[in-house]
């Protein structure tokens, strides 16, 4: 009777160390794991709270539109573009170029703990196809300063040097997709934030960064506490059929992301040479 037991016992010490093998094997890898965590939580893309809070109204009209010389600028051409971040995972560049892009950004990095697992793909990819590409900061301004997201975002992927073809790092100020709109920031304070990354961004590159937000945004947390317009190429964020209204400070934007459907698409406000010549600093 014993000896039945202890094979029992036995057999059944077997079968739940098979099956622990059998799920250990079936498991994901720590890497897959990571990346789909971080299309679930955190692919905070650029605009997609501007999107979430004020909606995408453009149309087949307002985007045909938004490729044209803006006459209010008094530019010649334009420029076609694009940004994109994991959820997009690795880019057929090859693709885009034929569709006409010619400059793209990509999602580095958010806050001081996050960092886009597709970036070097997206990033060194797109360069290796022909396009003027950079990098993109999605500010979380609650949970560290200014010149510490700036120094993390340097630290992984966002620098820039005088090749050509790599444009100054964006800084994507916008809603809050945690919380409170304005990070819990009072207007002064929301300025005093984006102040310290210019200033460290300018200190340890040589180049202002690019701002990256929407009007209404940029009123709300912002205000009149800061005024960027003469050092910042302004990144506007408009899904509508004119860009409208300027941020604070700025007379004129220097990009304009105008619809994102089927992707965010974006153009820049004047010739390729221009781009070359923000590129080249």
């Amino acid at each position: 009777m014993r000896t039945s037991r202890r094979i029992a016992i036995a057999v059944g010490s077997a079968l739940l160390l098979l099956g622990s093998a059998v799920q250990a094997s079936a498991a994901p890898s720590p890497e897959i794991m990571s990346i789909e965590q971080d299309l679930q939580q955190n692919d905070h893309t650029i605009g997609s709270q501007i999107r979430r809070v004020e909606g995408d109204t453009s149309t087949h009209e307002s985007k045909a539109k938004a490729a044209r010389p803006q006459p209010e600028a008094g530019v010649l051409a334009t420029v076609a573009g694009m940004d994109v971040a994991s959820y997009q995972k690795n880019v057929d560049w090859a693709y885009w170029w034929g569709q006409g892009k010619r400059f793209v950004w990509a999602k580095a990095t958010e806050g001081t703990s996050y960092k886009n697992p597709y970036f070097a793909q997206q990033y060194n990819g797109s360069y290796s196809q022909g396009f003027i590409r950079g990098a993109y900061h999605f500010a979380l301004p609650n949970v560290s300063g200014g010149a510490a997201q700036a120094d993390f975002f340097i630290n992984n992927g966002g620098g820039w040097s005088k090749d050509g073809k790599t444009l100054p790092g964006a800084l994507d100020m916008e809603y809050n997709p945690y919380g409170a709109t304005c990070y819990g920031l009072s207007q002064s304070a929301m300025g005093a934030w984006i102040r310290a990354f210019h200033d460290r961004y300018q200190a340890r590159t040589g180049r202002w960064p690019v701002i990256y937000t929407s009007t209404s945004w940029w009123s709300t947390c912002v205000g009149t506490s800061q005024n960027f317009g003469g050092t910042v190429p302004l990144w506007i964020a408009r899904y509508a059929s004119t860009v409208g209204a300027l941020p604070y400070g700025w007379g004129f934007y220097t990009v304009w992301q105008y619809t994102s459907s089927p992707l965010d698409q974006n153009t820049f406000n004047g010739a390729y040479d221009r781009l070359q010549a923000l590129a080249n600093g």
